[in-house]
């Protein structure tokens, strides 16, 4: 069994090399260049996972006090956007590395944040995630020595191949609540299966995981659900629909780039247009007009959210149930937006390029297809409906698992 806390480091068969990008720009353009050839191939991206790691990404969330970036919202938010601009299967990857890194944050004791939190700096660990209460496939037994033994299994578990810990949520019959635990991919009994095949998002390592008499260390468990959580613990769940959003964002951005460049360079105008150039063509202009408008005004919102997100963390114990509020209505109106900018800026992509863009090579539609498989994690209507009673009524969203 491996020990607790203990886990591999990253893969010694993939070691930093002289060709590994050294910084974010090179970074962004090694993911770019061979976004579209791995979206064919689909499977586990490890060595671009190994250069985002070199990059020193995998700390962005962790406080400086146990060694990490500790940086704010706003500036962990851009780098998931520049990610997804590029290959927004590797931006979920990075961004759900966050959303662990704040589980342990809001959920562990000081010595579990002392742990985890170091741990990740020291050792660069990939973290996974297996954490969904509404999943209650995967039951919680305890133990008498105030731990527990965990059966079943867990779907969409994003980044778990390849990851040396993961953050876990399980259904605890006696309770009738989930526990929520840390433990190391690697632990005796845990199979991590290679069975996500969707149209988009290829390459997030989503698949299911299957545990069987697996052990959970009382030190390992993180959070029983026993009392009604402070709304700065509920920041959780917001930090997780913001990486969704800006994820969003940044696949509208990377379709609009794209987009730009293809019209660029090979864009031929109509035959009744009157102009020489495609740049020229007015219907194609405006085409690219509505496009940006979409995107940018999915960037303001989203960076709007991020900031109240990162006021909203500052204020640690003391932030109250209404402000929380303001956050989660905030980040439902951006997510509304970056949804419907992810789908259609994508979509229109090829109106704007032509018949020639449908080239499979090219892989163009990877941004349609992966904004379409990521759009589906929530209802629209739900969020749609929750901005509609504040605008009419002046309710704030609940507090639940997606708001």
């Amino acid at each position: 069994m491996t020990e607790p806390g203990r886990p591999p480091a990253l893969d010694p068969s993939l070691p930093a090399t002289s060709a590994a990008p050294r910084d974010l720009p090179g970074l962004l353009e090694a993911l770019r260049a061979s976004a579209a050839q791995r979206d064919r191939e689909g499977g586990h991206a490890a060595q671009e996972k190994q250069w985002i790691a070199e990059a020193g990404l995998l700390t962005l969330a962790v406080p400086r006090e146990f060694g990490g970036a500790g940086a704010p919202w706003p500036q962990v938010y851009e780098t998931i956007r520049a990610l997804a601009r590029v290959d927004s299967a590797l931006a979920h990857l990075l961004g759900f590395q966050c959303l662990q890194v704040v589980s342990v944050n809001v959920w562990g004791n000081p010595a579990q944040r002392a742990r985890y939190l170091r741990g990740t700096v020291e050792g660069r660990w990939w973290w996974g995630n297996a954490v969904n209460p509404l999943d209650t496939r995967l039951i919680a037994s305890a133990t008498a020595d105030g731990g527990f033994r965990l059966n079943g299994q867990k779907g969409f578990c994003s980044g778990t191949r390849g990851s040396q810990m993961m953050t876990v949520s399980a259904h605890d019959p006696q309770t009738g609540k989930p526990i929520f635990a840390v433990v190391p991919t690697t632990r005796d009994g845990i199979t991590v299966h290679e069975d996500w095949d969707p149209i988009g998002q290829r390459q997030t390592d989503s698949g299911s995981v299957s545990f069987a008499h697996v052990k959970i260390e009382p030190g390992e468990v993180l959070h029983r659900s026993e009392t009604q959580p402070a709304p700065h613990a509920t920041l959780r769940t917001l930090v997780s629909q913001l990486v969704l959003t800006n994820l969003f964002v940044g696949i509208a951005q990377g379709a609009l780039e794209e987009a730009r460049q293809y019209v660029t360079r090979n864009g031929r105008p109509w035959i009744t247009s009157g102009v020489d150039k495609a740049t020229d063509d007015p219907y194609l202009i405006a085409r690219f007009g509505e496009m940006r408008l979409q995107t940018v005004g999915a960037q303001a919102l989203a960076e709007r959210a991020a900031r109240l997100l990162e006021d909203a963390w500052q204020e640690g114990a003391a932030l109250s149930a209404e402000a929380r509020g303001e956050v989660a209505l905030a980040t439902s109106e951006a997510k509304i937006l970056a949804h419907r900018a992810a789908l259609e800026v994508s979509q229109n992509l090829f109106d704007a390029c032509g018949a020639r863009s449908t080239h499979a090579p090219l892989a163009l539609d990877r941004f349609w297809r992966n904004a379409r498989v990521h759009t589906l994690h929530d209802p629209l209507d739900y969020r749609v409906r929750d901005v509609g009673r504040y605008a009419l009524s002046g309710i704030l969203p609940e507090v639940s698992l997606y708001t």
